[in-house]
């Protein structure tokens, strides 16, 4: 009884504190939708604790409280009593009395609290567009530093508050950031600018013009001189500009400046972000047949080889797609098997990550195999793939796999020993 009495004394002074900070704020629609009010506000808005539902974890719209001296939105007490539950939730104390009363006080301090914050979102709003709008003006008027500093005020703005995208983009802001681009723009603007898009919806149209070979050729070199930061940009806008896909794109993954700007950014081990950017990237590159010996020539497959122990889950099942990838051609392979420790490192990645990561595996270590059959067997044996092979039969993998595994376990079977095939596997003797 006197852990509940200090409960309510902590609830009763937390109710005046807010009470007091409401304290003249006045409703201008006390019928005002609560729950239009909770949904439009931002998920990120902490809520105080007193106005929560124990049940839901959600703030109350019609608090009612039991007997016990415990509060509760109406809609869940009630499922939570109709379930034939006869204690309070919270203290699980029998309830001597089921009936609810309405707590009216808690009521009109949660509509009030919502109804403020409201007020001060809706007031932000005004502000954010009220400021994107001056900006925009801003810059069809001026030059140099102030574009700069125009462009990096909006930046920031667009990237902090999605309504600032909108108000951009119905307000042709899209099209007017875009032009800044060319083939005399400043890489200061032309950073902030692509800093801009990248976080926008872009027409079909806007796309067509941004893919200008003037316009391609500013982001490449501003991906190869800029900070990390517009690197990622810049790699963004480029996939953006590949996945359109109007046939204009094989003029970009052509371009060997910007195949060598995608691998410092991928090889950047400092920021795992503009890793995972710069594969996403590569991938998409590689998958036009006419640019993978460029990519391979450029060194990309030792370096992706090196990246391998360090890479998340994530980056390494793209790293390892664009190695297949690169694979099924002669110069991707000869670059392969001339990788140290390649067998061993790829034989490690089996049953390792996830099933396509293993099926990406096998099909670089196929690849190794048909230059060198009896090393690449050695090797592989050596370095256990036997029993890795086993295993990916035995698991629950897709037919395609187990199917592969299969094959390579006979092929390693004709080039190697089985009797030290056998013992490589480490089988039981029953199995052998």
């Amino acid at each position: 009884m006197y852990a509940n009495a200090m409960m309510h004394e902590v609830k009763n002074v937390a109710l005046m504190g807010l009470e007091k900070t409401m304290k003249g704020v006045v409703l201008s629609d006390e019928k005002m939708d609560l729950k239009v009010m909770i949904e439009e506000l931002e998920s990120s808005i902490e809520v105080p604790s007193v106005f929560i539902c124990p049940i839901s974890l959600e703030p109350m719209q019609e608090p009612v409280t039991l007997c016990t001296g415990q509060t509760y939105d109406r809609s869940n007490i009630l499922k939570w009593l109709s379930l034939g539950h006869k204690t309070c939730p919270t203290t699980m104390q029998e309830l001597w009395d089921d009936s609810v009363t309405p707590n009216k006080t808690l009521s009109h301090l949660i509509l009030t609290w919502f109804f403020h914050k409201y007020l001060d979102m809706k007031k932000k709003l005004e502000d954010v567009e009220g400021r994107v709008l001056e900006l925009l003006d801003l810059l069809k008027k001026v030059k140099g530093q102030a574009r700069v500093k125009a462009l990096k005020d909006l930046r920031q703005i667009v990237n902090a508050h999605v309504c600032a995208r909108k108000v951009v983009e119905k307000n042709g802001g899209v099209g007017l950031v875009s032009s800044l681009l060319g083939p005399f723009t400043s890489h200061a603007v032309g950073s902030e600018a692509i800093g801009i898009i990248v976080n926008l919806d872009l027409s079909w149209e806007l796309k067509r013009n941004l893919m200008h070979p003037a316009k391609v050729s500013l982001v490449v070199d501003i991906m190869n001189e800029g900070t990390i930061e517009t690197k990622m940009n810049c790699a963004k806008l480029i996939e953006i500009l590949l996945m359109e896909g109007n046939g204009s794109e094989a003029e970009i993954v052509s371009s060997l400046s910007l195949l060598v700007g995608l691998m410092r950014l991928v090889r950047d081990k400092k920021n795992p972000s503009g890793v995972l950017i710069g594969l996403i990237l590569l991938k998409a590159i590689c998958s036009h047949e006419s640019v993978r010996s460029s990519v391979v020539s450029i060194g990309a497959i030792p370096q992706l080889i090196n990246l391998l122990p360090n890479l998340n889950n994530e980056c390494l099942e793209i790293a390892l797609y664009i190695l297949e990838v690169l694979s099924t051609i002669p110069e991707g392979r000869l670059a392969l098997k001339e990788c140290p420790n390649i067998i061993p490192n790829v034989v490690k990645l089996l049953m390792r990550v996830s099933e396509r990561c293993t099926q990406f595996a096998l099909s670089i270590l196929w690849a190794i195999y048909k230059l060198a059959p009896e090393e690449c067997a050695s090797q592989a044996v050596e370095a256990g793939l036997a029993a890795k092979l086993l295993l990916v039969i035995q698991s629950g993998c897709n037919p395609v796999l187990k199917q592969m595994s299969s094959e390579f376990l006979k092929m390693c079977s004709v080039n190697y020993s089985t009797s030290i095939l056998i013992s490589k596997c480490m089988l039981t003797t029953t199995i052998q």
